[in-house]
C-alpha cells in the first residue's frame, strides 16, 4: 500500500486516527498577500491552466508559484520539495511520492523535520485526496518524532490549484476544515494559512508576527 491508495476510512482503520470535521478550522488566522510578482503572473497562469486542463498544468502554473512565493516571503527559512519519495514505514503503507513537502528548515538538499504536506487533487477531486493527505500527515508526524523534533500539530492541504482544503493532525485526531478557499478570490487567506502551517512546524516568521 502507498499514500495514494489510502482513503479516509483506511486512515481511520489502519492508522488508528480519529477523523473529525471542523467548521472553520483556521478562523482568526490573518491573511498574507501574495507578492506583487506572483499577483501579476496568476492572471496569465489561470487561463493556461484551465485551457490545458491537466494536473501537471495546475501544479506548475498555480500550486507551485503559491508555495514558492510563500517560501520566498519567509526569507527562504523553509524548504519546498516537489515529487519526492517519502518512505517512513512500509509496513504501514507510509511510503510513496508526495506532491509537495514543506519543511521548517532552510536546508533544501534533503527532507528534514518538521514536515508539512500538500497534496495535489487528482482530477480536481478534493474529497478524494483527503485520505492520501491524511496518510502523508501521519507519516510526517512519525518522521518528526523519529527525528527528535515532534511538532504539536502536523498540517496538510489538498488543492486543485484554485480550490484549497486544509487539515490538522494533533495526536491521533485528524481535523478536516469544512471550509474551502479559492485562489481566484481568497489568495490572502490561503497564504496566511500556509504561513500558519509553517509557523506551527517551527518556522520563524520574523517581521510578520507568528499567526499561531
Amino acid at each position: 500500500m502507498a499514500y495514494s491508495e489510502f482513503d479516509l476510512a483506511d486512515v481511520a482503520a489502519k492508522l488508528g486516527v480519529t477523523v473529525t470535521d471542523a467548521p472553520d478550522l483556521f478562523a482568526g488566522v490573518p491573511g498574507v498577500p501574495l507578492s506583487p510578482t506572483v499577483q501579476g503572473l496568476l492572471p496569465l497562469y489561470f487561463p493556461l491552466a484551465i485551457a490545458n486542463g491537466t494536473e501537471k498544468a495546475r501544479s506548475e502554473l498555480l500550486i507551485a508559484p503559491v508555495l514558492a512565493d510563500t517560501r520566498e516571503q519567509l526569507g527562504r527559512r523553509v524548504s519546498l520539495f516537489s515529487g519526492w519519495d517519502f518512505v517512513v514505514d512500509r509496513a504501514k503503507g507510509l511510503n510513496g511520492v508526495c506532491d509537495y513537502i514543506l519543511c521548517g528548515s532552510p536546508q533544501q538538499e534533503f527532507i528534514t523535520s518538521p514536515v508539512a504536506v500538500v497534496v495535489e487533487a487528482k482530477n480536481e477531486n478534493i474529497k478524494g485526496g483527503l485520505g492520501q493527505c491524511g496518510a502523508e500527515m501521519v507519516a510526517a508526524q512519525l518522521f518528526n518524532e523519529r527525528s527528535g523534533r515532534p511538532a504539536e500539530s502536523v498540517f496538510g492541504c489538498v488543492t486543485s490549484g484554485n480550490v484549497w482544503r486544509f487539515l490538522q493532525l494533533t495526536g491521533s485526531e485528524l481535523r478536516i476544515d469544512q471550509k474551502e478557499y479559492y485562489l481566484t478570490t481568497q489568495p490572502d487567506a490561503i497564504v496566511g494559512i500556509l504561513f500558519h502551517m509553517l509557523g506551527g512546524t517551527g518556522a520563524t516568521l520574523r517581521g510578520r508576527g507568528d499567526p499561531r
